[in-house]
């Protein structure tokens, strides 16, 4: 189980994607529907949708259970907030060989960051 708060999941990059490069969503990638939410890391795009609930209380989430003491209800990309096992201030893209610095909210600050003021996002992670 995932959660997203409501503002999360109507914001415009929130995507139930049902394929993938022009074609059917294949299996491996979670068919036949997957949530994408591109600003937190992608243990938070939901691979396997089995049923979506609105609830009024933070619901306990699959990653946040497992093991919380590195990964919170967000999941936002946030190079700030240390890894216990790893630094998250910089990062390697598929296909490139040097490491770039990692960008807050994958680089969608301008379109997220709005829905996490006031929060510390160091303690909210």
């Amino acid at each position: 189980m995932e959660g997203l708060r409501l503002d999360e999941a109507m914001n415009d990059l929130t995507i139930l994607a049902t394929g993938l490069y022009g074609l059917p969503m294949p299996n491996p990638d979670g068919a036949p529907i997957r949530l994408v939410v591109p600003w937190t890391y992608g243990l938070n795009s939901i691979k396997s949708i089995v049923k979506i609930e609105l609830v009024d209380k933070q619901p306990n989430t699959f990653w946040k259970t497992t093991n919380p003491k590195e990964y919170g209800f967000y999941s936002n990309v946030n190079p700030n907030h240390p890894h216990p096992r790893w630094l998250q201030v910089s990062e390697r893209r598929i296909g490139e060989l040097n490491h770039r610095p990692t960008l807050m909210f994958n680089g969608y600050s301008a379109q997220v960051a709005h829905l996490y003021e006031g929060m510390d996002l160091d303690l909210q992670y």
